[in-house]
């Protein structure tokens, strides 16, 4: 039976929440290329240089936290209501979308009153262009705080609906392991509640009365510290839902089975053990911050290198037990065999492939020493475009071509197009992240329209300044024109008639091995989220003790004017 017919009002649900994302995709897209053409200086009639840093800060909210936000809710709500055969609470799972959707609506007109000259409410200036990276001492409009923090607290209620459709099928099940999708879920879910508690804090206690006027001033140093204890974490919050479809759709698609359930599950507890304590290797160069704190923060960051090279494993055994399964042959041979025209299979291991990239430079930016070479440079969004921008939002296009005609029941249209999609935004992402990791290593800045200096002139290590803006326009208009055919064949999809047998469900062969060969108490969340807490404070207890020593609101450091 197809999942809407079994599920219909989370796929009701689902549809929601993937047509906000979607959106939000294609306005943060659209932003996008306008950002590469005005920074490189191939076109700049779009916008001017003083608003580009309101379509930065567009850019990033709606594609960061709203495009991946409202899609992971999405695929959970799928997930939970799938292995759990189950739907979800209706009543809690309603009140998370519609906060999480209010708050985008807050958010956005906030940014978008900047450049259209909105008049003032409530007596600020309607505006944002505090990036996305919103910390002191740069102000927007309260409602875009009020709208961030909406986001956060619908995320919240999101994860109560999976919390209480776990407990309630535990309650069915006392001595059953928890099935892996839910498992995953639920641990990503305990990370995010608690690398959230920090944007959180920032926003409802400091920022939100700060930008009303009800307080004078704020310590940068502690916003920023509160910004990157969950700026970090949520980097593993969009990559932990596509790790779930690497780890239970992708060997299905490649016509095998899953090779280790245990492997998978202990993968996300060592997530939720070590996501959060890292915060502060994004803070190498800030002052106030004792460096053996910094050096506990990169030696955590090495670790979690263990889940991702033991992903590497798994998914790639799994994958290639499916292309043996096809007929595969030889040690590199049965890569061949595998559904490369299969837009959902290509796009995901296009995007893991791209993702293993992004993790070797995400080593130079955890390294104490190296990283103050390309410190706020270009290089930092070529490292993020290959996670957030392919790890995440590549294998979110690729699923949904095989998810979509599910929580529909309508076949896929334009699968031409579709077959396509994954290859362009994979070309345009290597061209566009290669010219910025190049660039950052001749010292270009990022967060600027400006990219030159008078009097100043950059040179290029490997090729001409020259020719790195033009592979970035270059890469950027592919990576626009993907985005484009990806909302063609969804839009398209979503609008055709219901009819004929769809050639996708959502039946999962057994692992090779399974959840019965892993130690029961990789399933005890409380144990887990004891030393998850364990490890935090060890990490941010005394630097924020420090911070707070001298008043709450009061800067640690004389000011430096801005």
């Amino acid at each position: 039976m197809v999942f809407v017919d079994e599920y219909p009002k989370t796929s009701k649900l689902v549809r929601s929440e993937f047509v906000v994302a979607f959106v939000a995709l294609g306005i943060g897209a659209l932003f996008g290329i306008v950002q590469a053409l005005h920074r490189t200086g191939l076109f700049r009639g779009f916008v001017s240089s003083a608003d580009y840093y309101t379509l930065l800060t567009g850019h990033g909210v709606l594609l960061a936290l709203v495009f991946t936000t409202f899609f992971i809710a999405g695929l959970f709500a799928w997930g939970v209501a799938n292995s759990l055969e189950r739907e979800l609470p209706q009543r809690t799972a309603w009140t998370a979308f519609w906060l999480m959707l209010t708050g985008t609506v807050l958010a956005a007109v906030a940014i978008l009153g900047g450049v259209f000259g909105a008049p003032s409410v409530f007596g600020h200036d309607l505006e944002a262009d505090v990036l996305f990276t919103f910390y002191a001492p740069m102000k927007a409009h309260p409602a875009f705080y009020v709208g961030a923090a909406l986001i956060i607290v619908g995320s919240w209620i999101a994860g109560l609906a999976y919390f209480q459709s776990l407990w309630a099928w535990r309650s069915e099940h006392p001595d059953e392991r928890i099935p892996l999708k839910t498992f995953m879920i639920v641990t990503t879910m305990l990370m995010w509640y608690i690398s959230t508690i920090g944007v959180a804090v920032e926003v409802v206690v400091f920022l939100i009365p700060w930008s009303l006027g009800l307080i004078s001033q704020v310590d940068p140093l502690l916003t920023r510290t509160l910004f990157w204890y969950f700026g970090h974490p949520v980097v593993y919050f969009w990559l932990m839902p596509a790790y779930l479809v690497w780890y239970t759709i992708l060997p299905k698609l490649a016509g095998g089975r899953l090779f280790s359930d245990p492997l998978a599950r202990v993968v996300f507890v060592l997530f939720l053990l070590l996501s959060t304590p890292v915060g502060f290797h994004h803070q190498y160069v800030d002052p106030g911050i004792p460096e053996g704190f910094k050096f506990i923060a990169m030696t955590n960051t090495m670790f979690l290198l263990l889940p991702s090279l033991l992903t590497a494993f798994t998914v790639v055994a799994s994958v290639e037990h499916g292309a043996r399964q096809r007929g595969g042959e030889g040690y590199f041979g049965w890569l061949r065999s595998l559904p490369w025209d299969d837009p959902a299979f290509s796009g995901c291991m296009l995007a893991g492939l791209m993702f293993a990239a992004g993790g070797f430079s995400g080593m130079i930016n955890a390294g104490m020493n190296i990283n103050y070479l390309i410190h706020n440079t270009l290089w930092v969004p070529g490292h993020f475009h290959l996670t957030v921008g392919t790890a995440f939002a590549l294998t979110a296009m690729a699923i949904s071509y095989w998810l979509v005609p599910q929580i529909t029941g309508k076949k896929l249209q334009r699968r031409s197009v579709a077959i396509a999609q994954p290859y362009v935004w994979f070309v345009g992402m290597a061209l566009m992240s290669n010219a910025m990791h190049r660039a950052g290593l001749a010292g270009i800045p990022r967060r600027t329209a400006e990219p030159t200096y008078d009097e100043f002139a950059f040179e290029g290590l490997v090729g001409t300044v020259a020719e790195m803006r033009l592979q970035i326009a270059i890469g950027g208009l592919l990576l626009f024109v993907a985005a484009v055919m990806f909302l063609a064949v969804m839009a398209e999809t979503w609008l055709a008639h219901r009819g004929g047998r769809l050639s996708v469900n959502s039946d999962f062969p057994a692992p090779l091995s399974g959840a019965e060969h892993s130690p029961r108490i990789l399933d005890n969340y409380k144990l887990w989220t004891a030393i998850a807490l364990v490890l935090i404070v060890i990490a941010y207890g005394p630097p924020l003790a420090a911070m707070l020593a001298d008043g709450i609101t009061v800067p640690g450091s004389p000011p430096i004017p801005v």
